[in-house]
């Protein structure tokens, strides 16, 4: 067994053996594409031995002592952990993708290979199929292959992305067969909820100064399916990533009803970052606005929020607000 192998089975066994909450405490400490390593090492665990589970602790100088068992029913623990530790909307992609492939013989490979290698090696391959195969993989990993596409094919995977509405165990037989000793395992795939926009706008944060350009691509294919790909490239939330610069820069050109209606339902933290990039008595007066205005429907909550997401684009666009970590030269436009 490859070390790498070696290492990702002993933490699903230490994981394995240490119950859900204290695993789950483990995975908030994780980075994204670790949790879903060790994910997939846990869902493949089958019968451990004592033996190796104490060599396990001993390999990171801890102590054992006695039998442990393990759980019976990884999948059912790993959906526990992860959902526990990351949300259940996190937690159901990280699990689409490990339960779909947990056979690291298939797909789950081409995550380990850089950019390069994965595009000369699926470039010939039918767009549709380049398609599920981009949706599997990290966003930004997803994007780096896509760069190195000519355009129209990759034009044409990242519509065939937005328009992936799930892959049927038929069709991953097809992709099995295709690509022979990359993929395995499809046999045993339920459909799982890869691809669509929320997909195609997550790759398309990583696109850099291709994003334009392939947004436009799908625009004339598909003018309302290009709006909500965009329009799930940068939700309110996403404030949060924000620096107290840039919020306070987007403070200046929204109005105060809009915002008030704008953070009904918001999360605390979002209120407190906007509050925070106030003046003491303009924040203190925005809190006592929202604590009076009663309910209000989802819909005007959700266009006030769309309005000031045009504003930060607007920003975006000219050069006033600057999101790192997206893209590159760590901006989106």
């Amino acid at each position: 067994m490859a070390e790498e192998d070696l290492a990702g089975k002993k933490s699903a066994i230490l994981l394995s053996s240490i119950g859900e909450e204290l695993a789950a405490a483990v995975l908030q400490h994780m980075m994204p594409r670790e949790v879903q390593r060790v994910g997939t090492n846990i869902a493949i665990l089958g019968t451990t031995s004592p033996d190796e589970l104490h060599e396990a602790v001993e390999e990171l100088k801890d102590a054992v002592r006695g039998k442990i068992s393990l759980n019976d029913s990884q999948d059912e623990y790993l959906r526990n952990v992860l959902t526990k530790a990351l949300g259940e909307e996190r937690a159901g992609t990280i699990l689409d993708r490990i339960l779909v492939g947990a056979d690291q013989s298939g797909i789950d490979a081409l995550k380990w290979m850089d950019a390069a290698s994965i595009a000369e090696l699926i470039k010939n391959e039918h767009p549709q199929i380049v398609a599920v195969i981009l949706a599997h993989l990290e966003y930004d990993q997803a994007a780096d292959v896509l760069k190195l596409f000519p355009e129209r094919l990759r034009n044409d995977a990242m519509l065939r992305i937005a328009t992936l509405e799930g892959v049927q165990p038929v069709a991953l037989r097809e992709l099995n067969e295709s690509l022979a000793r990359i993929l395995s395992g499809a046999d045993r795939m339920l459909k799982s909820s890869l691809g669509g926009v929320k997909t195609a706008a997550e790759i398309m944060n990583f696109m850099g100064a291709l994003e334009a350009p392939t947004m436009d691509s799908i625009r004339e294919v598909d003018f309302d399916l290009a709006q909500a790909v965009q329009d799930q490239m940068f939700l309110f939330e996403n404030l949060m990533d924000l620096d107290d610069r840039s919020i306070q820069a987007l403070m200046r050109e929204v109005q105060s009803d809009s915002l008030i209606l704008a953070l009904k339902g918001t999360s605390e933290p979002l209120k407190e970052k906007i509050f925070r990039n106030m003046s003491a008595r303009a924040a203190e007066m925005l809190r006592e606005d929202l604590e009076a205005r009663g309910p209000v429907k989802l819909s005007e909550v959700e266009a006030e929020q769309k309005e000031i997401l045009k504003t930060v684009r607007a920003l975006v666009d000219d050069g006033t607000i600057v999101l790192a970590g997206k893209g590159e030269e760590g901006l989106v436009s």
